[in-house]
């Protein structure tokens, strides 16, 4: 873990500086859906099978894949019989029913905060409303959640696709979100949803997950003051694309990257200070090997900018507890 302690700062006036966003790195949905691949290894013995990335990192996937994990685009890829852990992504029901018919040992790993949504996706449905979810066409887990009412349920992506809605007449609309969206682009689409539907029946609480919100808010603290920004994430986590984005579109540059060996050195040309920051499914030591690759190239100040401490805690599935109910390990983000 990078230690930020005012003793470890180098008092260099050519020292480049590094702002790291707190909180960056793992969520709790993240770390309990690779515990429960790794119990799953440590009960049972490889292979294990798993429907998708069980979270969206290059890193990770290889770790687990070295380890046992099989990792499967669709079941018909699973033996009859065999376990197979559905991702934090969430499934469909129809992907539930194709592993019922097909005897599979599922153990889920869907995370808690996508399986709300689910939950209001079949209960907005179920009374009738044309259920609007604001998400990105293709994502697991709009796939999944879309498949919890696709009679009922239409995707939007942006302000401009409000103009192209046509609910029944006198229904009733209401709206969910992906999980992992952008915070400001979504209260635009948000807000012209509600004046297209004066009567929009909202969730009761909000969809965009906390772990999203705070990593978005941590760059917040820093974007103003970096010349350049890194994000520790893979291209396919939506959390982490976000950040990206949303550090470009206050002026900053960033860049997203996998390891700390993509670092461009014409990237640092002119740069005095570097923002850090990691999505959601990024390992911690991802963003420590980063400030050492820096390290290497000069000397540099770090300094942490923290907006908030998570102390979220998602229990495991009854399947891969031991008979102590343990705790997830401590992975710190």
């Amino acid at each position: 873990m990078i230690d930020v302690s005012s003793d470890k700062q180098v008092d260099n006036d050519n020292a480049r500086r590094i702002l790291l966003a707190g909180p960056r790195s793992f969520c709790a949905g993240v770390e309990r859906a690779i515990e429960i691949v790794e119990r799953a290894l440590e009960m049972r013995g490889a292979p294990i099978y798993v429907r998708k990335q069980i979270v969206h990192n290059i890193s990770v996937v290889e770790d687990l894949a070295a380890r046992g994990a099989v990792f499967v685009e669709e079941l018909d890829e699973v033996p009859d019989g065999a376990t197979v852990v559905f991702s934090a992504h969430g499934v469909s029901p129809a992907v539930r029913e194709d592993a019922k018919r097909r005897r599979l040992d599922v153990i889920d790993g869907t995370c808690p905060l996508v399986s709300k949504v689910h939950a209001k996706a079949r209960r907005f449905a179920d009374r009738g409303d044309t259920v609007v979810l604001v998400g990105h066409a293709g994502h697991e887990e709009v796939e999944g959640t879309l498949g919890e009412a696709p009679e009922s349920m239409v995707l939007i992506e942006t302000a401009e696709d409000v103009e192209k809605l046509s609910p029944p007449d006198g229904g009733q609309v209401s709206y969910l979100t992906q999980t992992t969206l952008a915070v400001d682009e979504t209260t635009e689409v948000l807000g012209t949803l509600r004046e297209r539907f004066p009567l929009l029946h909202e969730p009761s609480s909000e969809d965009i997950c906390y772990a999203t919100t705070n990593r978005q808010h941590a760059l917040n603290a820093i974007v103003e003051e970096s010349d350049l920004v890194l994000v520790v994430g893979s291209a396919n986590s939506s959390n982490s694309v976000r950040l990206v984005e949303l550090s470009r579109r206050q002026g900053t540059p960033a860049q997203l990257i996998d390891l700390a060996a993509e670092i461009q050195p014409e990237w640092l040309e002119g740069v005095r200070t570097v923002g850090i920051t990691a999505g959601a499914s990024a390992p911690p030591a991802l963003v420590d090997e980063v400030v050492a690759a820096l390290a290497e190239l000069g000397a540099v100040e770090v300094e942490e900018r923290r907006v908030a401490d998570e102390t979220m805690h998602f229990e495991l599935p009854s399947a891969v507890r031991d008979a102590t109910g343990a705790p997830t390990s401590d992975r710190k983000s």
